[in-house]
C-alpha cells in the first residue's frame, strides 16, 4: 500500500529481503527477488514523444522543474468563474494531541451548521485515527483509504451533503467537482448566469460589472459551502492546493484550512526551530493555538525546501538514468529490428555475426604479434565448437598469412553458414507447409538473446548504481565513475549478445513436432545433430562444452516448502477478529502477533 495516496500498488514487492521477511511472518510462501525485465524513468519515457503538452491546475509551484526537464513553460489561465473560497491562516499546536483535539472541535462545530467536512490526511495511518476519534464522539463519517477504494466515486459523490463528513488521502477525490447538496451553498454565483448563445453554445457572463463582482461577499462568518480541514501540510505545495481546490469550484462558496503542530514531519525536519520562537515570543500557552502570517510564510519557505530537496533527488535520478536511456536506445533499436522482421533484421544478423567473428579473432589473436606463432589448429577447434562454421585454409600458413586475411575468411564462412541456415529453413517450410519459417526463426533468436542478455545487464547496472555512492569517499564524482563503468559494461554486453546470437542461430535445428503417439520427424542442418526439444521451433542454447545440448528431458523442478494456511492472513490489527469474540483483532487473536 503506498502511504501517501492509499491505494495499493498489486504486483509490487519490497526490495533487499524485506519482503521475504513478511511472507515468512505471515506464514505464506516465500517467493524470490523479482527480476527487472525493463525499466524507464518516467522523465525519460515522456521525452521520448516528439511533442509534449500539458493541463493540471497545480502547475504552478513546479513551472522550474518542468522548464529544466522537459523544457517546457508554464503558463497561468484565469478560473472560470471567480474564486470565493476563503483560504485562512494556518493553525499551529505544540503537540499532535491538541491539534487532533481542535480539528474534532472544528468537525463538529461545521456538522451542527449542517457543511458538509471534507479531512485531508498525509497517510492512511493518520486517517485511521481520525476515524476512531470521530467514531468516539458518535459522528456518522466516511473514510477514503486503500480499504474502500472500490466505493470512492460513491462516496466523492455524497462530499457535498449536508452535514457529511468525509476522511480523505491526498488522492481521494482530487479533480472533481464535488457538488453541493441542497441548503449548503446560501446565495447566488457571483450573479452570474446562463444563456443561450448562436450555433448552440452557452455561454457563462456576469450580470453584474467586474467592479459589482469585486465586491459580491458571502453574508456569513464564516462562509458556506464545503469545508476543507488539512490535518498536516504536505512535503509539497501542490499537493495542499489540490486538497483546497477541492471546495470553492466553479464559483462555489467554501472555505479552508489546515492544522499543524511541532511534532508534524515537515516541522520537525524543516521548521519548527523557528516557529518554536515565534511561539514563545507570542507567549503561546499548553493548548493554544497560534496563526500569523509569519507562521504560514514560515511553513511555505519550509515546503519550499523540501520540494527544492526531492527535485534535487528527481534530478540526480535523471542524470543516472540518462546513462542508461543511451543504452537502452541502442538495445530498443536492434530489438525493433527483430520485431519488424523483413531485409533490415537479415542485414543486422549479418552484421551482428560478423562482429561476433572479428571479436573471436582478435581473441585468439591477442597475444601474438607474429602469425608465425599462432595455434592454427585452435583457432580451427574454436570456429568450429563456437559456430560449428570451419575456415578453409585456417591451417595452411601459405593461404592465410595475415591477420586481416584470416578475418575475412572467418566472415566469408559464418556468412555462407548463414545462408546455408536460412536454405535449411526454406527446406523444413516446404516438409511442413509452414511460411516464412525463417524470417519467424530470425526473429525468435534475436529477441530470445537480445531480452536474456539485456535483462542481466540491468540486474548488473543495479547492482553497480548500490555501491557506486562509496566512490564519494575516495575524493571520486560517483556519476562520473557510473558513467565509466556502465559503459565498459555495455561494451560487454554488446560482445556477449552479438556471440551469443551467432553461436545460437548457427546452430539452430527445427524438430517437426509429431502427431499424437506417432514417432518423432526430425529435420537437420548442413551439419548434423538431433536435439530433442519439445515445440515446433526452438533455439538449443550450446551445453557447457561449447556445442548444441543433448536432448535428455530437463530435471523436474524441486517442490516448494509447503506452508500451513494462516486463517488470520490479511486481517487489519483494528478490524473485528474472525473468531467471532467481537473483539478488536490486536486484542484477541492478532495479540502475539
Amino acid at each position: 500500500v503506498d502511504e501517501f495516496t492509499g491505494r495499493l500498488m498489486p504486483g509490487r514487492r519490497w526490495s533487499d529481503g524485506l519482503h521475504q521477511a513478511v511472507e515468512a511472518k505471515e506464514g505464506v510462501a516465500v517467493r524470490e527477488e523479482s527480476q527487472t525485465l525493463a525499466t524507464i524513468t518516467i522523465q525519460n519515457y515522456f521525452r521520448m514523444y516528439e511533442k509534449l503538452s500539458g493541463m493540471t491546475g497545480t502547475a504552478e509551484t513546479e513551472e522550474t522543474e518542468f522548464h529544466d526537464i522537459y523544457k517546457l513553460n508554464v503558463v497561468v489561465i484565469p478560473t472560470n468563474r471567480p474564486v470565493r473560497r476563503v483560504d485562512k491562516h494556518d493553525l499551529v499546536y505544540k503537540t499532535r494531541k491538541e491539534k487532533y483535539d481542535a480539528i474534532m472541535e472544528e468537525v463538529e462545530r461545521q456538522h451542527k451548521r449542517g457543511l458538509p467536512v471534507l479531512v485531508g490526511t498525509t497517510n492512511v495511518e493518520v486517517s485511521e485515527t481520525l476515524a476512531r476519534l470521530l467514531k468516539r464522539r458518535g459522528l456518522k463519517h466516511e473514510v477514503l483509504n486503500a480499504k474502500y477504494h472500490q466505493r470512492e466515486a460513491e462516496i466523492v459523490a455524497q462530499a457535498g451533503q449536508p452535514g457529511s463528513i468525509t476522511i480523505a488521502t491526498n488522492m481521494a477525490g482530487r479533480g472533481t467537482d464535488i457538488k453541493l447538496g441542497p441548503g449548503v451553498k446560501k446565495c447566488q454565483v457571483c450573479g452570474i448566469k446562463s444563456r443561450e448563445a448562436p450555433f448552440g453554445q452557452m455561454v457563462e457572463a456576469p450580470d453584474l460589472t467586474p467592479q459589482q463582482i469585486k465586491e459580491l461577499k458571502c453574508n456569513e462568518d464564516p462562509p458556506c459551502g464545503l469545508v476543507i480541514i488539512g490535518t498536516e501540510r504536505h512535503e509539497a505545495r501542490r499537493i495542499d492546493r489540490q486538497l483546497r481546490g477541492r471546495s470553492g469550484r466553479q464559483g462555489d462558496p467554501g472555505q479552508s484550512v489546515f492544522y499543524m503542530s511541532l511534532e508534524d514531519d515537515l516541522m520537525r525536519l524543516f521548521g519548527s526551530d523557528r516557529i518554536a520562537r515565534i511561539m514563545d515570543r507570542t507567549g503561546a500557552e499548553e493548548g493554544e493555538v497560534i496563526t500569523h502570517p509569519w507562521v504560514t510564510a514560515a511553513i511555505g519557505q519550509a515546503q519550499k525546501r523540501v520540494e527544492l530537496q526531492n527535485f534535487q533527488a528527481r534530478k540526480k535520478l535523471l542524470q543516472f538514468d540518462d546513462v542508461m536511456n543511451k543504452q537502452r536506445e541502442v538495445i530498443y533499436s536492434q530489438r525493433l529490428y527483430a520485431l519488424e522482421g523483413g531485409e533490415e533484421l537479415k542485414a543486422e544478423a549479418q552484421r551482428m555475426i560478423d562482429t561476433a567473428v572479428e571479436h573471436l579473432v582478435d581473441t585468439l589473436l591477442a597475444d601474438y604479434d607474429d602469425p608465425g606463432q599462432w595455434d592454427r589448429a585452435l583457432i580451427d577447434t574454436e570456429f568450429l565448437q563456437k559456430f560449428l562454421t570451419s575456415i578453409p585454409g585456417v591451417t595452411d600458413p601459405a593461404v592465410i598469412k595475415t591477420r586481416d586475411e584470416l578475418l575475412r575468411a572467418a566472415q566469408k564462412a559464418a556468412r555462407d553458414a548463414f545462408q546455408q541456415k536460412l536454405g535449411y529453413l526454406r527446406d523444413v517450410e516446404a516438409k511442413v507447409g509452414a511460411t516464412n519459417l525463417g524470417e519467424q526463426a530470425l526473429s525468435h533468436v534475436t529477441l530470445g538473446v537480445i531480452d536474456e542478455k539485456w535483462k542481466d545487464h540491468l540486474y548488473d547496472l543495479d547492482q553497480l548504481r548500490e555501491g557506486i555512492y562509496y566512490r564519494a569517499w575516495g575524493q571520486k564524482d560517483p556519476l562520473v565513475e557510473y558513467k565509466q563503468e556502465a559503459y565498459e559494461m555495455f561494451v560487454g554486453l554488446m560482445n556477449d549478445l552479438q556471440t551469443t546470437f551467432a553461436e545460437r542461430w548457427l546452430k539452430l535445428q527445427i524438430e517437426i513436432g509429431p502427431p499424437r503417439g506417432g514417432p518423432s520427424q526430425s529435420v537437420t542442418g548442413p551439419i548434423g545433430g538431433q536435439p530433442k526439444k519439445q515445440g515446433p521451433m526452438t533455439a538449443s542454447k550450446p551445453a557447457a562444452d561449447g556445442l548444441v545440448s543433448s536432448g535428455n528431458p530437463p530435471p523436474l523442478p524441486k517442490p516448494e516448502p509447503g506452508f500451513a494456511p494462516n486463517p488470520y492472513a490479511g486481517v487489519g490489527r483494528n478490524d473485528p477478529c474472525p473468531c467471532g469474540s467481537g473483539k478488536k483483532f490486536k486484542k484477541c487473536h492478532g495479540a502475539a502477533a
